[in-house]
């Protein structure tokens, strides 16, 4: 079975949804080994497959300290931007199910990471940010939290802030004028992500 469902998935190139289903599909047998089975599909060389490793994963997070763990420090190495995307999705759903307020720590945990894929999976897993619980009543804090990356070396991550507060402003303008407000435009990093903050 196993075979059939990483054959499938190798053949469509764009999208998730197959992805997911793969995923569902092996949750689904108890019998198995998940966590073994993901650590293995990382090894894999078909990005499709490594994908279906991080969803696994993202699953077995809430209850399996060590998938968690390998989110943050393997996932996050690897080169191909669907696995990275996969891997905000995998964050985020750690944090649905823990709770966005039970989270906080682990959320502040991967944003000190040095590795900006760690930081961006939580800046991009947690979009529309004041659409999640706990920051719908706190959007000042999701502000603070997701901008102290506006200058950072890396654009994937800078071009992620940008967009996550992009996002707030359509509900939370004035708020995010005020932290704007605050940013050294003659920063060339950080002229970038306030561009695209404003959605200029």
């Amino acid at each position: 079975m196993i075979k059939q469902i990483t054959d499938h998935i190798k053949q469509i190139e764009h999208g998730f949804k197959h992805i997911i289903e793969a995923g569902n599909q092996i949750l689904e047998d108890r019998n198995q080994n998940h966590f073994q089975i993901a650590t293995e599909f990382l090894n894999d060389n078909s990005y499709q497959v490594r994908m279906l490793a991080t969803y696994i994963l993202g699953h077995l997070s809430t209850s399996n300290a060590h998938a968690l763990q390998l989110l943050e420090a393997r996932v996050a190495e690897d080169s191909n931007w669907r696995v990275q995307e996969m891997l905000a999705k995998a964050f985020d759903y750690y944090c649905s199910n823990i709770g966005y307020e039970q989270s906080l720590p682990k959320i502040k945990e991967w944003l000190s990471h040095p590795n900006p894929n760690v930081i961006r999976a939580v800046i991009e897993g947690l979009r529309i940010w004041t659409g999640r619980p706990y920051f719908k009543n706190h959007p000042k804090e999701a502000i603070t939290l997701i901008s102290a990356f506006h200058s950072n070396d890396s654009e994937y991550l800078r071009r992620s802030v940008g967009n996550a507060l992009r996002d707030i402003s359509k509900k939370y303008p004035e708020e995010v004028a005020e932290e704007l407000s605050t940013w050294n435009l003659e920063d060339k990093k950080s002229l970038f992500t306030y561009k695209l903050a404003h959605g200029k």
